[in-house]
């Protein structure tokens, strides 16, 4: 066996797509509710509201959602 031999190891794009990819839909995801969330007070013609409670709520929800898309990988 020649000692001047390199072992090739897999690349790791895998871990930069992915993280780019998830920064990708949660902009995307974001622009969305902003984008309803402007519909929505200019239907009323009120200006964007969001309460305190619906803040809370909003920031649970999202925890969850993480913490689901967290366990895909798990097998559990």
């Amino acid at each position: 066996m020649d000692t001047n031999e390199s072992i090739v190891e897999p690349k790791n794009d895998w871990k930069i797509r992915a993280l780019v990819l998830g920064g990708l839909i949660g902009a995307l995801t974001g622009l969305g509710a902003a984008y309803l969330m402007v519909q929505r007070s200019e239907k009323e013609g009120t200006p964007p509201n969001l309460t305190a409670g619906e803040g809370v709520k909003l920031g649970l929800l999202l925890l969850g959602v993480l913490r689901q898309v967290a366990m895909l990988g798990g097998g559990e």
